[in-house]
């Protein structure tokens, strides 16, 4: 009986050590997710995977493969149900397993630190995990070879260190571990021994006695070789690993925002025109009455500022954030990164108070992105989010529709107004953004900002001028014309009254006080949301824009330079006013040439049966298994994303848009083919290069001799019209070209059907070239990566 358990007990050393392995992989990815469900649902795996194995060790090998599978569905389906539970995600089971299998791999690479375990950020851990077990316990269990065995556990557990980057610290404890359980599953007497038995069982006791001393020795000296080598080489490898890992999710293209959202304040002026429009229903809860905002500067309360109230009256609800001013357009210019419902908490300023406000929040009318909340969320429930940590502001990559209800609790700072007067303002490369100015200031602009600075001396008296000026010398009228470009500005700040100068909506209040700040060395920057009650509907009529300052100690401190109610503004002073000009035209939001590539996951791969068999190819492979997976899985994630790119490109946003990414895939598809061009080449010369490009690779492939010199066939660069017919590869590059051109003259007279014909075009020539080329060429041509890396790099701010 006691020899019975002792031989339970060494039987059972081998799969203990492989599920270890496989659950220390979990703890070192579990490094960069909030609580430990992740840990546990991959120790599930890694236990379930190799005792799977060892209950059918006795069946064929053919058939391992296919039960463990059909159990790892079973607990995937699981685990999936568990952590969506747990996230408070609406769905079904198989809404929610669509979804984590579409987009597992970019959401886990892309979703912010720490990572809640949502169903598509567990799904491809818990996968790898079952899988690495299974492999690992076939070779090691079953063709009794431990240490390649523990191949598919190690590379998971590489792949989790890579996975996690610089986002955590080193994982010291976990790989001491990992090392020590190999060591113990190696060691164990009798560990895995194949079918045939221990070869020296039937020797004589003097010879095994011999036989066992002899493998002792060997033993020993292996493993002061070991040691030995680890402490000559050790130093030297060590030198040559960086101190700070790579972070795989600067590969990967986080959520972006639509056109539409990149610019919200233009869509100011469209609001201020269809003010009963509904946007919203709110409903404020607030922890204590608010103190008096810092912006309600002046002794009597028509500053603009709320009144405080328990109730949430006063609420102003934020929906974008505008950092970069380039002398046209604000733009959000932020990195928005997937979250879970509990968001990153960042450190108040010392003087400020902070308040808890909870809101329900159902959309109404509003479209974009841009999800609005109280300035600064903390736990969000109801949607799927992804949020930018610098700017404080969320986004629902999915987009918003009507009907949408989600709940957030936001922490709502309130600076100690008695501090701001004596304040300073930060300086240096921290808040250099949000002190640029771009060239073409104007003169007068620049002599308003001077004046007013110097005859206020402290930061606070600076931002408190210019709010005061603009209040007391301009009107707000609801149908003035969108735009802040400096013509804009100038117009809107010295433009003769009587020829709709000296007026504007809250978009120009905004943006000049954010210019002039800037020019007075305030760092400022523009904010887009909604002024409420904080009960009920929101309207459009109460969308406005406002400015915020940056001040040390006390963080962004709002100011409203919009006129007090019945306040007839007062004449501009003679000295800034230059000679008037006429009015500029609206802003129209330019075409963005770089779509936002969001790439599309593949579900693992999954495992195919091992053959039965001892021999020395086989065993290698099934050690193999769980390389192989992550190279099928990362090639899988190339191709996808390479479709996804493609797809973004012709499909979505405005047509000019769509033109242009129909342009880069032409362009993408010769560098492919080995035929680069140059960015300084005109749109028509790229055309005659790429006619000459794929009748040469059509030469090429026919054997006949090169084409005739002198242009192809085709229409006139300018007969850009759109055609349903079909039309040559060769010649509609042209047509291609004249829609291009058209695009980068006039953006806003492309129409959806010129888009349409440009990706045909696009789509009939790449395919045409691609099928031109060698058979392993084509093969490489859609997991090529460097589509991906220039599309990253024209999206890299210069």
């Amino acid at each position: 009986m006691v020899t019975h358990v002792v031989r339970v007990l060494r039987a059972a050393v081998v799969p203990a050590a492989l599920i270890g392995l496989t659950v220390l992989a979990g703890v070192a990815l579990g490094r960069v997710y909030a609580g430990d469900l992740l840990t546990w649902l991959v120790g599930g795996a890694a236990a379930g995977s190799v005792l799977v194995s060892v209950a059918a060790r006795r069946l064929p090998s053919w058939l391992v493969a296919p039960v463990s599978v059909a159990a790892m569905a079973g607990w995937t389906l699981w685990s999936l149900r568990l952590a969506a539970d747990h996230a408070e995600l609406p769905g079904s089971l198989l809404e929610v397993t669509t979804d984590a299998a579409r987009n597992g791999i970019p959401r886990l690479l892309t979703a912010m630190i720490p990572v809640e375990p949502a169903p598509d950020t567990v799904l491809v851990p818990v996968v790898a995990a079952w899988l690495a077990g299974l492999a690992g316990a076939e070779v090691a269990l079953r063709a009794g070879r431990v240490l390649l065995g523990y191949l598919p556990a190690a590379g998971l557990y590489a792949a989790a260190l890579y996975a996690v980057g610089p986002n955590a610290e080193p994982a010291i404890g976990p790989t001491v571990a990992f090392v020590a359980v190999a060591a113990v599953g190696l060691a164990a007497p009798g560990n895995a021994a194949p079918a045939g038995g221990v070869p020296a069982a039937d020797l004589a006791p003097g010879i095994r006695a011999a036989v066992r001393l002899r493998l002792a020795a060997s033993a020993t000296l292996g493993v002061a070789l070991v040691v030995g080598l680890v402490a000559l080489l050790g130093p030297l490898v060590a030198g040559q690993v960086d101190g700070r890992p790579v972070d795989p999710r600067r590969y990967v293209e986080p959520p972006q925002v639509q056109s539409l959202d990149e610019n919200p304040l233009i869509r100011i002026s469209g609001w201020a025109l269809h003010p009963e429009q509904k946007l919203l229903d709110v409903s404020t809860e607030r922890d204590g009455a608010p103190p008096a905002p810092p912006d309600a500067a002046a002794p009597d309360d028509e500053s603009g500022a709320e009144p405080a109230a328990s109730t949430g009256a006063g609420v102003r609800i934020r929906l974008a954030v505008l950092s970069d001013y380039d002398g046209v357009t604000w733009r959000v210019g932020a990195t928005y990164r997937n979250a879970g419902r509990i968001l990153p908490a960042a450190t108040p300023p010392e003087a400020s108070t902070v308040g808890t406000v909870r809101q329900q929040i159902t959309v109404a009318e509003l479209s974009g992105r841009l999800l609005p909340a109280v300035a600064t969320p903390r736990e969000v429930s109801g949607a799927r989010v992804a949020y930018d940590p610098e700017s404080g502001t969320l986004i629902r990559p999915e987009g918003l529709t009507p009907g949408l209800r989600y709940e957030v609790t936001s922490a709502e700072e309130h600076p100690d107004s008695n501090l701001l007067g004596t304040a300073n303002v930060p300086a240096g490369d921290e808040v250099a953004r949000v002190l640029r100015v771009a060239d073409g200031v104007p003169d007068p602009m620049r002599r308003l900002a001077a004046q007013l600075a110097e005859e206020n001396g402290a930061p606070f008296a600076r931002a408190l001028a210019i709010e005061q000026f603009l209040a007391e010398h301009y009107r707000v009228v609801a149908d003035a014309p969108s735009g802040h470009a400096y013509p804009n500005l100038g117009f809107f700040l010295f433009g003769p009254r009587n020829g709709g100068g000296q007026e504007g909506t809250s978009e120009q209040f905004a943006a000049a006080f954010a210019v002039l700040g800037r020019l007075s060395g305030l760092p400022t920057r523009v904010v887009v949301g909604f002024r409420t009650g904080g009960q009920g509907p929101v309207l459009a009529g109460d969308a406005y824009a406002w400015p915020e300052v940056l001040f040390d100690g006390l963080g962004w401190v709002p100011f409203d330079p919009l006129p007090r109610p019945d306040n007839e503004p007062r004449p501009v002073e003679e000295d800034f006013r230059p000679t008037p000009d006429d009015p500029p035209p609206s802003e129209a939001p330019a075409p963005t040439v770089e779509p936002s590539a969001s790439p599309e996951p593949v579900a693992a791969p999954d495992g195919s049966p091992g053959r039965g068999g001892l021999s020395t190819p086989v065993l290698v492979a099934g050690g193999s298994g769980g390389l192989v997976l992550l190279v099928g899985a990362l090639l899988l994630t190339l191709v996808a994303m390479r479709r996804s790119l493609t797809r973004s490109r012709l499909v979505q946003g405005d047509p000019g848009r769509r033109i242009a990414g129909a342009w880069q895939e032409v362009t993408d598809a010769l560098r492919l083919a080995g035929r680069p061009v140059g960015d300084d080449l005109a749109a028509t010369e790229v055309a005659g290069h790429a006619r000459q490009a794929l009748a040469d690779a059509r030469a090429a492939v026919t054997g006949d001799g090169p084409p005739a010199s002198g242009p192809a066939s085709g229409g006139p660069a300018g007969s850009a019209q759109t055609s349903s017919g079909p039309a040559d590869a060769t010649s509609a590059v042209d047509e291609l070209a004249a829609l291009l051109n058209q695009v980068g003259f006039a953006p806003a007279a492309a129409t959806p059907d010129q888009a349409a014909r440009a990706a045909e075009v696009a789509t009939a020539y790449v395919t045409t070239l691609r099928a031109a080329r060698p058979w392993w060429r084509r093969l490489l041509w859609s997991v090529h990566p460097s589509p991906l890396t220039r599309a990253r790099a024209n999206r890299s701010p210069q």
